[in-house]
């Protein structure tokens, strides 16, 4: 066995693990980071990157067909199915790159492309070398959860990992899972032309406000696509060829491909985590607000760790880590800050508090402030006028924001920074926003905040009537 000692250990070259060793390395320690597969993870190759590379595809079929409103004839779009997947993967290879074990070669990382398990508390076996590290970076992300569904493994199946290398267009595509991959997938498919039926045991996008996620549904729905709500899949059967999901209640969906969309699971299970003295949870493994793991020396970030499943979380878990590992200071990973957005159209985004959370917290001290599209002239002109945006307000500072409409993903990143730095509305008010913009949305936002204590105030009446009376 080859042995090689190491200042940090990072285990997974997906996005948190990249940002650890491309961040620690260019500072100095050395660094050792492991990959059994692709480099860039899951967001890269089966995430992330490709989904929003078929729902650009998806978006350019549906304006093809929904031209008329801007005074350009409707055509029916020639959809190739393969070559939007080759779209897709030219995209991948695009990014790649920024991802590749020869650039984090030029960073002075030193890459091996094995898989890893603990051997002790502070040793890893991949393949035939064992690294000896100080600290340890358990980064291995998540992995599609496919349910024990009577029947699954009679039919053939889609996840997010193999939906990819799909070249023939499904003629009805079923899906199991309402979330947010399963919603985005729904709508990039009916756009190119299949039928397509989401199956989902409760609500579905149930994780976000109600009120935003109706403004989504419904447009979904008006798209064409079959949305079975309260339908629990129970048994799944392969008919003539033909998938066929059986639901608790009674009622059966048959097309003939299907995706399962239901959630991640955490890739815990081949890194013997017992020798390493590390506990696990139900959703991956147990960590404090430093991201420390129950074994001092190593650390879980991203979707192993089991809290908010998206990149970004895990590139902001690599930022807290190494404050702590390289500076030795205190820094502990939060939530109350992080935004999260469902790329459909509408898009919709959530950061902070969700109204019904807000209020559970903060009661009659609570104020709630909407402003919808349909005011924006910016939105009028782009034909997009279906969405609102509402901020969750306590004291004069925003403890929440939710949005859903166009471009809702973007506009988020104003209240995420409110939210990161304790901003005040006042000071979102003060902000000039360029007109006709959809960010406006924003600022109106926070000027309906402001509206009924400026115009139903008999105070300020009282004050300006003085004002005018006695100052020339």
């Amino acid at each position: 066995m080859k042995r090689i000692k190491t200042d940090i250990l990072v285990i997974g070259a997906g996005s948190g693990g990249l940002s650890v060793a491309a961040g620690a390395s260019q500072m100095g320690p050395k660094v050792v980071l492991l990959e059994g597969h692709k480099m860039g993870g899951d967001c890269l190759n089966y995430g992330c990157v490709p989904s929003k590379a078929l729902i650009a595809s998806g978006k350019a079929a549906f304006g093809q067909s929904h031209a008329a409103a801007y005074g350009v004839a409707d055509v029916a779009p020639q959809v190739d199915y393969a070559a939007a997947k080759d779209h897709v993967h030219g995209v991948i290879a695009q990014i790649e790159p920024v991802d590749s074990q020869e650039r984090f070669e030029g960073f002075g990382v030193e890459v091996i492309r094995e898989f890893g398990h603990f051997i002790s508390d502070k040793e890893v076996q991949a393949g035939d070398t064992i690294i000896t590290a100080r600290r340890i970076v358990i980064a291995t992300g998540s992995s599609p959860l496919v349910p024990p569904i009577e029947g699954i493994d009679t039919v053939p199946y889609l996840t997010n990992e193999s939906l990819w290398e799909l070249r023939e267009r499904p003629e009805h595509l079923l899906i199991i899972g309402g979330g947010p991959i399963g919603m985005e997938m729904a709508q990039a498919h009916v756009r190119l032309g299949s039928k397509v039926t989401v199956i989902e045991g409760a609500k579905a996008l149930g994780k976000d406000d109600p009120e935003m996620a109706k403004v989504v549904l419904e447009n979904l729905r008006a798209e064409g696509i079959e949305i079975a709500e309260e339908a629990k899949a129970e048994r799944i059967e392969n008919v003539d060829g033909l998938v066929t999901v059986r639901t608790e209640d009674g009622r059966s969906f048959t097309g003939s491909h299907l995706l399962v969309a239901v959630g991640r699971k955490s890739n815990v299970g081949n890194l013997k985590l017992d020798a390493a003295g590390i506990e696990t949870t139900r959703t991956g493994i147990k960590v404090d607000a430093a991201m420390k793991t129950s074994n001092r020396r190593v650390y879980a970030i991203g979707d192993v760790a089991g809290g908010l499943q998206f990149t970004h979380v895990a590139g902001y878990h690599a930022g807290v880590i190494i404050r702590s590992m390289l500076f030795g200071l205190p820094s502990k990973a939060k939530t109350s800050h992080i935004p999260w957005a469902t790329y459909t159209d509408p898009e919709l985004a959530q950061v902070g508090l969700t109204e019904a959370l807000a209020k559970e917290e903060h009661g009659s001290k609570l104020e709630v402030v909407r402003f919808h599209y349909e005011h924006n002239d910016r939105a009028i002109a782009e034909r997009k006028t279906r969405g609102l945006i509402k901020v969750m307000v306590v004291k004069g500072r925003p403890v929440g924001a939710s949005i859903a409409g166009y471009q809702a993903g973007e506009l988020i990143n104003l209240w995420a920074l409110v939210l990161a730095n304790n901003l005040k509305m006042s000071q979102v008010a003060a902000m000039v926003a360029p007109y006709p913009t959809i960010g406006e949305v924003n600022k109106r936002a926070a000027g309906a905040y402001f509206s009924p204590r400026l115009f139903e105030s008999d105070l300020v009446k009282r004050v300006v009537g003085l004002v005018q009376r006695f100052i020339p």
